[in-house]
């Protein structure tokens, strides 16, 4: 994906395609290649996909929070000049789709969560990220996924350096608070948006109690399982991940 990314003013991002505009969110420790299948296949059936990378670990602290990031993602928007949009979110990704839906419902043409926060995760169990401890990182990286060997070196290592950067850790730690904060149980009965929610089986961040609990409380979604699968399932699962979501935007005339 490093080939498509764009960087102008203070955006960074990747898109390919033409068509109607999919806006990919991706999570707290997720990067923009986390959905490469994804991109690759919705770019080449008739869509415009752009991922956005989101200041995570830039904005002032005071800032890092929901609301600001949502407040990015409308700026991304009106930069790039899109309507009715398809937002794709995972975990924290889904969380920002969720506030940005509430607050700008004109310019979402559906959502799409998978393994989203917005009602409850387990991002870091019962446990504090300890600086330093590389067996604690490596459990956590591989708690995400059903096959723990999707957690590849590379990946424990990303999540390693975000969690002994004292800046990026405090970041880490407002955005987790702010999503506990921001829960979006009592909106969701008002967003009316066509949702479609694919999910895990066995994701253990968001559990599959979590995706339930969205479809009943959102007016107009349906909830698809992807078996053998954690919190991450365009990653663990993409083939079938793209069948549905392909499937689901089909059936929706999107």
């Amino acid at each position: 994906m490093t080939e498509n990314l764009i960087t102008e003013g203070k955006f960074t991002y990747a898109e390919a395609g033409e068509g109607q505009a999919i806006v990919v969110l991706h999570g707290l420790m997720g990067a923009l290649s986390n959905f490469d299948a994804t991109f690759n296949h919705f770019s080449k059936k008739g869509y415009k996909v752009l991922i956005p990378e989101l200041p995570l670990y830039s904005l002032p602290l005071l800032k890092t929070n929901i609301k600001n990031l949502a407040k990015f993602l409308n700026d991304f928007i009106e930069f790039k000049k899109l309507d009715k949009i398809v937002l794709v979110g995972n975990s924290l990704g889904g969380h920002i789709g969720l506030y940005f839906s509430k607050h700008y419902p004109d310019k979402v043409k559906a959502l799409v969560l998978t393994g989203s926060s917005g009602l409850y995760e387990n991002t870091m169990g019962d446990s504090y990220p300890r600086r330093g401890d590389r067996g604690y990182v490596t459990q956590k990286a591989r708690d995400v996924f059903y096959d723990p060997a999707i957690a590849t070196e590379e990946l424990i290592d990303d999540v390693y350096v975000v969690i002994n950067n004292r800046n990026s850790l405090i970041r880490t730690l407002a955005i987790a608070k702010s999503a506990i904060r921001h829960n979006m149980a009592k909106d969701l009965p008002k967003m009316s948006q066509p949702t479609c929610l694919i999910w895990g089986k066995q994701d253990k961040v968001t559990p599959p109690e979590v995706a339930v609990d969205f479809d009943k409380l959102l007016p107009d979604s349906e909830l698809f399982w992807v078996d053998k699968c954690g919190h991450a399932a365009m990653m663990e699962r993409p083939k079938e991940f793209n069948n549905l979501l392909d499937a689901w935007l089909t059936s929706r005339n999107i």
